[in-house]
């Protein structure tokens, strides 16, 4: 459960569909995400950047935890492990963060008519 370290983009599938999906029409696919994951034991800062953007929360592995979406709404959640993977049940979709070999591979479902998984895999710089 290695996850720290800092993350480039190195591919991504659905994403404009889940943006759409969870009603961000207007936000920008075409940008180099970085993604930073400070780790201590069972504690987590994760944090995306894009140029002029940034999205962090803070976490517990095991706790109910205050998050924040993408647009900024907060909500509480408990921090789950599912095998390997961390997981997250968002308001409109379930997160789930896991390392396979060197690169971070991160997977958002959005359940029902609007079902998409939109899957995101970061090599680490």
């Amino acid at each position: 459960m290695a996850f720290a370290g800092k993350y480039e983009l190195e591919s991504q599938d659905n994403y404009e569909e889940f943006l759409e999906a969870i009603g961000l029409l207007n936000a920008k696919t075409e940008h180099k995400v970085q993604t930073e994951v400070l780790q201590e034991g069972n504690d987590f800062t994760w944090t995306q950047s894009i140029p002029n953007w940034t999205w962090s929360n803070k976490f517990s592995v095991g706790q109910e935890c205050e998050l924040a979406t993408m647009k900024g709404s907060k909500f509480k959640a408990p921090v789950t492990m599912e095998g390997s993977k961390i997981a997250i049940n968002f308001p409109q979709y379930h997160f789930t963060a896991e390392m396979v070999e060197d690169k971070l591979v991160m997977i958002c479902t959005v359940p029902g008519e609007k079902g998409v998984t939109f899957k995101r895999v970061s090599k680490r710089i």
